[in-house]
């Protein structure tokens, strides 16, 4: 029981962490690296709540809508086309072939536009922990 504590913990402190330096690298025009950070704090956030609601360590997997119904969480159509979107951001700022073309892609206004996405999506996910 304390060993899947200590993993909750991890994985709802780490969120909170990377979403701090989502917006940081929002701030610094840091645009894709912003959007992946996004992601890895939404990945983090639904694989704490995965761990909670299976009583098992969380998979290495990052598909967020994936987590999401291994975490037994009702999601809207809204909230699944968002962790589909999110997902993407994983996808382009890891793997070299993507990461050029998703550099181009990320304008200040598009990553503004999908910061707003993360945003509710996080926001939502942080009250599920409580």
């Amino acid at each position: 029981m304390r060993i899947l504590k200590a993993q909750i913990e991890y994985w709802n402190n780490s969120a909170e962490d990377n979403w701090k330096t989502a917006l940081v690298l929002f701030q610094n025009k840091r645009y894709d690296a912003c959007l992946f950070f996004c992601h890895l704090a939404i990945e983090k956030k639904l694989k704490g709540l995965a761990v909670i609601k299976t009583r098992e360590s969380a998979p290495m997997i990052h598909d967020l809508e994936r987590l999401a119904l291994l975490a037994k969480i009702e999601i809207t159509e809204e909230i699944r086309i968002g962790l589909k979107l999110i997902t993407q951001f994983n996808i382009a700022g890891r793997y070299d072939d993507e990461k050029f073309a998703f550099y181009k892609k990320c304008t200040k206004e598009y990553v503004e536009k999908n910061l707003q996405i993360c945003k509710k999506i996080f926001l939502w996910l942080k009250k599920l922990y409580q």
